[in-house]
This record gives structure tokens, sequence and C-alpha cells, in this order.
């Protein structure tokens, strides 16, 4: 619900018309679906230019909206929180090859699903708002932290069975405090050294962060917004490492998720785009690694910090620029067109040019771009090692995966210009393609649109990765798409 509010507030604030449909008889009368099974296709256009809904919501207008669902599905946007991925959303694909699950599979633009945090560059990164302080709000922070007092992330009492050796560690050096829900009696799992408040109302829970000098996390729950709110209010957190990361292969709460995303940790954004002094990352099945990061946290001062993609104007700046340019109901030409590549400088012609000092390629400047949203002024090619996604491989470059550039190097003048050895060049449905096969110098292009992938990953292949540069703070935005 708090992702829902600031969507809500924010389209508000941009002076968008909203309808809010909470039934299915609403849902009906909002599209002008007759009632039934909507065996009558809608005549003429849809009521909105937008309608943002989540799977659940997705399910219903497929049911009712009939055969009138595929032809307005590109209105839709998906509230997703772990985020949608090629390979699972393109039904055919999925079924074929083992990615099939009770969520994917709707054959959407993946940039129609819209995500808590930005994990999933296929994905649209939508976001939320965490709230910003004034100048003395952070000033009686400053002036009342308290620099031996933890809060610890975790309202069931599930969730701290097994904890006792973190927690006693941690209450040598720190006083302890729980918000673990109870009815009448304390709950067992809490050790008695900690003083639980119960849960507490958001203003009360704000308050007992401004003082706590540390918010620690167990592990659980995933990528929520509780500790952007901490590290909003002055505190460090504190988070487990995992080790392997968990993923729908080998941890049952992601299984059945239409992601095979790995999470490194218990909040991945805070541990990449944050990190220390703000966020620390261990091993908590190493009790020396733990205890030692305890002694070293508490020699930090930390101010309060929000990212500016997580402040009020940054989430504002982000959805106008999505409602603005992004159109996924208009239909892309082949690329490139009849006789385009004619007009193309060099031999043989390319619309690429290598970067200086660089293996990365751009899209030459005296080129004509296609238009296309992020612009192509923002692309920066590159060779993926094998074993590798684009994802990792953009962002090891300090760069992000930008799929919407796909169409434009998914030629022969990208494999050449990457110096990819093609003895062969095919085109096949595959999450990974475009990519070359090194051994075989085998090069494939992508067949099906909806499959271009920046989470693909294959053993064997090297990917053609169209990377992009982005905005310090919102990572959403290439530097020229404002």
């Amino acid at each position: 619900m708090v992702q829902w509010a600031d969507i809500l507030s924010s389209l508000h604030v941009l002076g968008h018309n909203l309808k809010i449909s909470l039934s299915v008889k609403e849902l009906q009368g909002s599209l002008g679906v007759p009632p039934g099974r909507g065996s009558c296709p809608l005549i003429g256009p849809l009521p909105f230019d937008l309608i943002y809904t989540d799977y659940h919501g997705l399910q219903q207008m497929k049911q009712h909206m009939g055969l009138s669902f595929r032809q307005h599905r590109c209105h839709i946007r998906v509230i997703d929180t772990f985020g949608t991925e090629p390979a699972y959303n393109n039904e055919e694909y999925a079924t074929l090859h083992g990615y099939r699950t009770n969520w994917g599979y709707w054959n959407l633009n993946c940039k129609q699903y819209m995500t808590m945090f930005p994990h999933t560059p296929d994905n649209s990164f939508m976001g939320f708002v965490t709230e910003e302080l004034n100048q003395t709000e952070r000033f009686n922070i400053k002036r009342n932290k308290v620099n031996n007092m933890a809060v610890v992330y975790g309202k069931e009492a599930s969730m701290w069975k097994g904890k006792e050796k973190l927690l006693s560690i941690l209450h040598r050096y720190m006083d302890i405090h729980g918000t673990v829900y109870y009815e009448a009696q304390r709950p067992p799992e809490v050790p008695a050294f900690v003083r639980n408040h119960g849960l507490l109302p958001q203003d009360e829970l704000q308050q007992l962060l401004r003082k706590a000098k540390l918010f620690m996390g167990f592990g659980f729950p995933y990528e929520g917004p509780a500790p952007l709110e901490a590290i909003a209010n002055g505190c460090i957190f504190l988070q487990p490492k995992f080790s392997p990361p968990r993923s729908s292969l080998n941890h049952e709460f992601f299984r059945g998720k239409p992601t095979s995303r790995e999470v490194s940790s218990q909040h991945p954004y805070t541990e990449q785009y944050i990190g220390k002094p703000h966020v620390i990352t261990v091993d908590f099945n190493n009790s020396q690694e733990f205890e030692k990061a305890v002694q070293e946290l508490l020699k930090y001062k930390v101010e309060p910090l929000i990212p500016y993609e997580y402040t009020c104007e940054g989430m504002l700046e982000r959805v106008n620029a999505y409602i603005q340019h992004q159109d996924f109901c208009q239909r892309s030409s082949p690329f490139p067109a009849a006789n385009e590549s004619r007009s193309w400088p060099g031999n043989p012609p390319s619309p690429f040019l290598q970067l200086p000092n660089s293996t990365a390629l751009i899209w030459a400047p005296n080129i004509s771009a296609p238009a296309c949203w992020p612009p192509l002024s923002a692309l920066r090619l590159l060779l993926s090692p094998e074993d590798s996604s684009c994802v990792k491989t953009c962002q090891d470059a300090g760069l992000i995966c930008e799929p919407a550039f796909f169409p434009f190097i998914n030629n022969i003048e990208a494999f050449n210009g990457l110096n990819a050895q093609c003895e062969s060049l095919e085109a096949e449905k595959n999450h990974v393609f475009p990519a070359v096969h090194a051994d075989r110098r085998e090069c494939f292009q992508q067949k099906e649109p909806l499959l271009f992938s920046c989470a693909g990953v294959s053993a064997k292949h090297q990917r053609i990765c169209p990377c992009r540069d982005f905005i310090q703070g919102q990572v959403a935005l290439c530097r020229d798409c404002l």
C-alpha cells in the first residue's frame, strides 16, 4: 500500500485525472465492458490513457475484457514488487523452456512491469517516497541520537527464532529494542534483554528510529521500505549477506516468482546504491565478522540520507518521464529500414563508433538516430564475458542495461563493431540473444522482440549488451532522458 499511495499521489500532483476501481463491478463500468466474461469486444478507444494495476488486477481484466484485452494491454502498467524477466513473460517460450510460473506469461513489453527497487532493468523502476526531514528534525536527530541503541527489523516472533547468539553479541555493545507483535504474553523467541515495544504505529516507530544508532535486519522480509526509512532517520542498517545468493532456484520464498534474479542480501538496493557507512552487509553466520561489524559501526557518525530517487521530487520526475515518453502501443518499424544502411559511413558501413581507449561502441553522432526513449545518444554497447548477464556486464562498467536499445543493436554491424568472430549468423528465439558462441564462432540474432533480455545469461555465450549512463541518484533516467 505504501507504493500504491505514492503512485496515486504522484499522478494527482502531476495533474492527471484518476479513476480508482476497487471491485470487478467498478472495473467493468470504468472500462465500458458489459457484464459477463467479455465475449463482446470493446468498440472504440479505452476511456483512459493508462491503467495501473497489479497481477491480480491483470487477471481480472483479462477475464472481463475478453477479446479486448489483447488489443488494449499496451495501456497497462503492472505494479510488480520482485520483477518479471522476459523469459517468464513470453508465454510460448516460458512454456517450452521451463520458465512458466503462476505470475508471468502475459506477453507484455517487460518495461510495463514497474518495480519497487531498480533491481531488474528489463522492467521500469517505479519506486516510492521516503519521508524527508526538515532542518529542525535533522537537528533534533543529531542531538538525540543514542549511540548504543539498536532497533531490530522483525515484527513477527518467528523471525527471531534461532537468533539468540547474534543478539547476545550485539547486546554486549548496544541496548536492543524490538517491535514484535504480541497480544497478551511476551513472545518466547524474543530474549529477555530485548526491550519489546510491541507493534508500533508509524509515527511512534519513526520516533524510535530517530533515537537509534542501528537498525538491524535478520534477513527477512526482503526488499521492504523499512531500511530506507531507517537510513532516512539517521540509522545505520546492518544486514546479512547471503552466500550463495538466494533465488527461485534455491529458496522457497522466491520459487514460482517470474524471475531468476539472485538476491545477495536482505536489501540489495541499499547494499549496491548506498553502502558504507550507512549500510553494512556481512555474513551473519560468521560471529567474528558480525562482531567486528558492530564494533566498526559504533565509530561511524552518519547523517540522515535519502537517495534522490526516493524523494518526492525524484519520484515525480521519474513518473512524469515515463508518462511522457513510454509508449508501448506504437509498433516499432524494423531496423534498419530498407536502404538505410547505405547512408552509414565506414567500410563495412556501420551506425556505431568505437569510443577512444575503450572497447565500447556508441551511436555515431553524425548519423541520424531512430526515434527511441531513452535516446540512442546514451547507448554504450559492450560484449559480455561468457556466463555473464547484461545486467552484470553493464553494472561492472558503471552503467545500466537498457532493453529499449536491443532492436537497434540486433544486427551484424553490432557484432562486427565488437569484434565478435562470426562465421555464421542466424536468428533464433532465445532470451540470451543477441549473442556469440565464441568457441564455435556462431553469432545469433534475436528473433522474438519480447525475449530481448538484460537478465539472460549463458555459460556458452557472450552477449551483446546495450548499456546506458544514468543520472546519479536517479538510475531510471539517463543524462539525455529529460
